[in-house]
């Protein structure tokens, strides 16, 4: 758990943390969780929707979730990922996603300190028009006889 707050503390900005009470009471065991409020502002678990309205107000996202790397790159928004490797590579390539190798408070600041936002962004996942298009195609078919 202290390598978890050092993470924390060598993120040198406001830091908004989603915590999982499993996680909370494991600091609290560790004697720690008074550092990490002092790193970040902790929050109970959130929904989805209120997740991605923290995501999408987001500088930066770190996680080790593949599903938020994800929806970090949908929303735009450069992540760290907290492993080694992940699941969507091409948005490494594009420079959306930085791996930093797990919980390493060195690689986490380095991985902060070379943040940019690239000026690349393409619909690497479909752009979000897909049930319009379906509506236009359904749409257009001729409707078949009823009864038959």
């Amino acid at each position: 758990m202290l390598v978890f707050v050092e993470v924390l503390e060598a993120i040198g900005r406001p830091v908004v943390f989603p915590i999982h009470p499993r996680t909370r009471a494991a600091l609290e065991r560790a004697g720690l969780l008074g550092r990490a409020e002092a790193a970040a502002t902790l929050t109970p678990p959130l929904g989805y929707l209120e997740f991605t309205a923290l995501l999408v107000s987001a500088e930066v996202c770190l996680t080790d979730s593949g599903g938020v790397q994800k929806e970090a790159y949908l929303h735009s928004v450069p992540c760290i990922t907290l492993r080694d490797t992940s699941e969507w590579v091409e948005t490494i390539e594009l420079g959306w996603n930085r791996l930093a190798g797990g919980l390493d408070a060195d690689a986490v600041a380095t991985a902060l300190a070379g943040l940019a936002r690239p000026d690349e962004h393409p619909p690497l996942y479909g752009d979000g028009d897909a049930s319009a298009r379906i509506a236009e195609v359904v749409a257009a078919a001729p409707l078949a006889s009823w009864p038959p």
